[in-house]
């Protein structure tokens, strides 16, 4: 059946329950069509082990939508030392911010993944977990004691794959075997490729103590100290949503379909359902010309958008589901009014400083022969630094109870536990001879400000206003400003002494308050860690977008499983936590529906 909606072709697909079997297609094809699907899912991170999980059962017709490519063939995503190049690639979205007041009014580019397996498959890799005290914040602002940290603990060890470094070493005193499984799906590790700057840290660490105290294992809950970084890179190779949930035994599962490079646009009110408006139709495109048309499907159990903090709130909004006003304002009838859509964002801003060594024989960053040998060295065994995110150590620091810093601001933790600083160690130097310089990414982990996620048109198309809101509050500002001082302290440590370390000239004095400050403002970035446009309250709240069961508030069939359900940003990196909040959206849609068949 066709339909006109104004200059776009619209297949409305009246499907039959027919058999399917499992395939990967960047086409709409004749099978999809014919198939009458239970779940319908946007987006490929989390979206990936929600698709996964679901399929489990086979009576269950499962399509998973993704935006982008397949990762398959593109070399780039394996090599855990190249993930540079595919940032600003055609895998990126290429987002880029609205000026940033806080940032001096600069834009910033803002990459996110589009390609299957989303940002999996183009971040950092880091695996962080954050303090026990961010779930229990979250299960107390919820009312959902399964979101606390006992209860949430189990889902990271379900995705969870320990696995050896790929340098082979013996990870013991690295991690507490305890708070990790080897059972899982996401390979986890390690440190892969040593660095000379490596053993100084941890000797910096022993030698001053106090705030440095050497931490077994960053992702057991406590997180604070200085402790080796874990990533998640499984025998050399990058192991991302893409590679753990959709293998080629997954992907033979006759009734899950993966269909790539087709956006979704909008869901649409299919009926009422127990009193409740029900969204239940889905419309996604190619978009590869002006001229393809748009498919709708009708869906029987539910559609989980799993499309990140952008792609979901931006599909709700163009639904007409957010802030009434705002949607009239664009000519988008609204259907749904929940003003928090789109609110509450919540990102960690990054700063780096750099220390010179002012010793001889020193090697710069690494030439193009080096790097040739890397890859050779990555080809033919999967080892070398092409196996390492470049961060081996990281520190996680709190700004002391004493300090000034809380005569004026409360403080922002989830708990006395948690961190509000991240410092990460990055010496460059893969050889026995140290570079001639150290970078140190400091990020304040808790951050107070908070932005929004806005649409500039009524085009889907158009990519949507972000605005961070970096340093709306100062206190992020303050934060970045004493992560500085603290990694000047630690440098301050005998360990460090052979290497004569010294900021450049054009760095402000550290006593220099404002200005530290301004030279923060003038050269931070973004961690690319967002989280809350469509955030978890109680069910009876006023505020938020989604249920504790991530539902969407007064409407049925629609679900949200990504990092845009986040009320608090945990300590740390977000990968890990969206796993888990993935297989635990998994466990909760199984438990609604099984029972119905």
């Amino acid at each position: 059946m066709l339909h006109r909606l104004g200059l776009a072709t619209i297949w409305v697909v009246a499907p039959a329950i027919l058999p399917a079997r499992g395939i990967i297609s960047d086409t709409w094809l004749p099978e999809y069509a014919e198939t009458l699907y239970d779940f319908v899912v946007a987006g490929a991170n989390a979206g990936a082990v929600v698709a996964n999980r679901l399929s489990e059962n086979p009576e269950w017709y499962v399509l998973l939508i993704e935006a982008g490519p397949t990762h398959e063939g593109v070399f780039d995503t394996r090599v855990p030392g190249l993930l540079a190049k595919l940032q600003g690639s055609r895998y990126d979205w290429n987002y880029t911010t609205v000026p940033q007041t806080g940032f001096n009014n600069r834009s910033i580019k803002f990459p996110r993944g589009h390609i299957l397996g989303g940002c999996s498959s183009i971040d950092g890799l880091f695996y962080t977990r954050g303090s026990s005290s961010d779930y229990d914040r979250w299960a107390e602002v919820t009312g959902d004691s399964g979101w606390s940290w006992k209860n949430i603990l189990p889902y990271f060890l379900k995705n969870e794959k320990w696995t050896k470094p790929a340098d082979g070493h013996d990870p013991v005193g690295e991690y507490d075997p305890t708070y990790h499984s080897t059972k899982g799906v996401t390979y986890v590790s390690s440190y892969n490729s040593p660095q000379v700057i490596d053993s100084k840290v941890i000797a910096a660490s022993r030698e001053l103590g106090g705030e440095f105290t050497y931490n077994t294992d960053i992702n057991d809950g406590e997180e604070l100290g200085i402790g080796w970084s874990h990533s998640t890179i499984g025998n050399g190779e990058r192991s991302s949503a893409a590679t753990s949930y959709l293998t080629p035994k997954v992907l033979s599962r006759q009734n899950l379909h993966v269909l790539t490079d087709h956006q979704v646009t909008h869901v649409l009110r299919t009926s009422s359902r127990g009193g409740m408006p029900s969204y239940r139709t889905i419309r996604f495109t190619p978009r590869k010309t002006p001229d393809d048309p748009y498919v709708e499907i009708n869906v029987k159990k539910e559609i989980i958008l799993s499309a990140g903090v952008v792609g979901t709130t931006q599909i709700l909004l163009q639904s007409g589901i957010g802030n009434a006003t705002e949607l009239s304002e664009l000519g988008i009838k609204p259907v749904v009014d929940l003003p928090s859509v789109g609110k509450n964002m919540s990102e960690q801003a990054i700063f780096f400083s750099t220390y010179n060594l002012g010793i001889p024989g020193t090697i710069e960053a690494a030439t193009p022969e080096m790097q040739t040998e890397w890859l050779n060295e990555w080809n033919t065994t999967k080892t070398g630094p092409l196996t390492s995110i470049g961060v081996n150590l990281i520190g996680w620091l709190r700004i002391p109870d004493n300090s000034s810093v809380w005569e004026e601001y409360q403080d922002p933790a989830s708990g006395k536990n948690t961190p509000h600083i991240e410092i990460g160690f990055d010496g460059g130097s893969f050889q026995t001879t140290p570079r001639s310089t150290i970078a140190n990414a400091i990020i304040p982990l808790q951050p107070e400000s908070r932005g929004s996620i806005t649409l500039r048109s009524s085009d889907p198309f158009d990519h949507p206003n972000i605005d961070f809101g970096f340093f709306n509050s100062k206190l992020d500002l303050i934060t970045i400003r004493e992560g500085v001082r603290q990694i000047h302290r630690l440098y301050s440590a005998p360990a460090f002494a052979e290497y004569n370390l010294s900021l450049p000239e054009s760095f402000p004095p550290l006593d220099d308050d404002n200005a530290l400050e301004e030279y923060i403002r003038n050269n931070a970035d973004h961690a690319a860690h967002p989280v809350g446009t469509a955030a978890m309250s109680p069910r009876d709240a006023d505020w938020g977008v989604v249920d504790p069961d991530l539902l969407l508030k007064t409407v049925s069939g629609l679900r949200i499983v990504d990092a845009s359900v986040m009320p608090f940003i945990p300590a740390g990196h977000t990968q890990a936590p969206v796993y888990a909040i993935a297989e635990r959206a998994a466990d909760i849609i199984k438990e609604a529906w099984e029972w119905y068949g």
